[in-house]
């Protein structure tokens, strides 16, 4: 078992039992067979990761040997009698963590904007009972997608498995917690939101409305949707209705529908095109 994967089963178990005790919303039953559909479909999408990493690892190998990336090139830069090599390490790793969820924020606004890419995100905003669970809740094909095309990335930055252990660890935490059914103190969520991702913000994102839907995509720096306009906030959370309005019935929550979702015909609404030109986004000509 990887570190990341043991920090992220440690911060779930955690954040189940305190929704329990502490739940923002308090009408949620079956949250045992809630969790474990949501931990099913985790379980497919992971199988599907695990057999990704070989690939991953050999990008990774052919960048170090070739002293391809930013980190390669970077730390020896940085490298000097007043900055010893450990430190110039950290300061390149630092910038590699933030780049690398920059790029993480671009890849969920196209899950967002492309039809192809939100037939299979979908299946994660259907859940109409949110929780701590729902962070799992990804259909394998998305898991394929995302694997595939973070990889000139992780070449592009010079990633090592370290890097990228790091950032999975703490992108864990950050989107179990946020993901979570927990009623934070305002004081916490207010002073974590100018920087990272507090439940309130990605409660929006999980909205049925889809201009809500279409917001707050950041992973675990908030300050992206601040820098490109998709920040949203609102002043009533306990009214967010969850889900997509489409396909997130009773009927729809099983694994199996679940995994059938993206081979289905898009309805009238569904196509991010039709959306987005009806709030008048002037970028949506195209979009799928």
């Amino acid at each position: 078992m990887t570190i990341d994967l043991l920090i992220g089963l440690v911060t779930l178990a955690i954040l189940y039992a305190l929704e329990a005790v502490l739940p923002f919303y308090r009408d949620r039953r079956d949250r045992l067979a809630h969790g474990l559909r949501n931990g099913g479909l985790a379980l497919t999408a992971g199988a599907v990761g695990a057999l990704q990493a070989p690939l991953t690892l050999a990008v990774m190998a052919l960048t170090a040997g070739a002293g391809f990336g930013l980190t390669h090139w970077l730390t020896p830069v940085l490298t000097t009698q007043l900055v010893p090599s450990v430190l110039a390490a950290l300061l390149t790793g630092a910038l590699v963590f933030v780049l690398f969820d920059l790029w993480m924020y671009l890849w969920h606004r196209m899950n967002h904007r492309l039809s192809l890419l939100w037939r299979f995100h979908q299946v994660h905003h259907t859940d109409t009972a949110m929780d701590a669970t729902t962070a799992l809740r990804f259909h394998p094909g998305e898991i394929i997608l995302s694997n595939l095309l973070r990889l000139p990335v992780i070449a592009l930055l010079g990633m090592g498995m370290v890097h990228l252990l790091v950032y999975q660890s703490v992108m864990l935490v950050v989107i179990l917690f946020h993901h979570s059914n927990l009623r934070v103190p305002d004081w916490l969520d207010h002073g974590l939101r100018p920087l990272l991702v507090p439940p309130s913000l990605h409660r929006v994102h999980h909205s049925h409305l889809r201009v809500e839907t279409d917001s707050n995509y950041g992973t675990v720096f908030s300050v992206w949707d601040r820098l490109f306009g998709s920040l949203v906030i609102r002043p009533d959370p306990e009214a967010i209705e969850f889900g997509t309005g489409r396909r997130d019935g009773p009927q729809w929550q099983g694994v199996g529908r679940l995994l059938s979702l993206p081979l289905r015909p898009l309805r009238d609404g569904d196509a991010i095109a039709t959306a987005s030109a009806a709030r008048g986004d002037p970028t949506a000509a195209g979009g799928a």
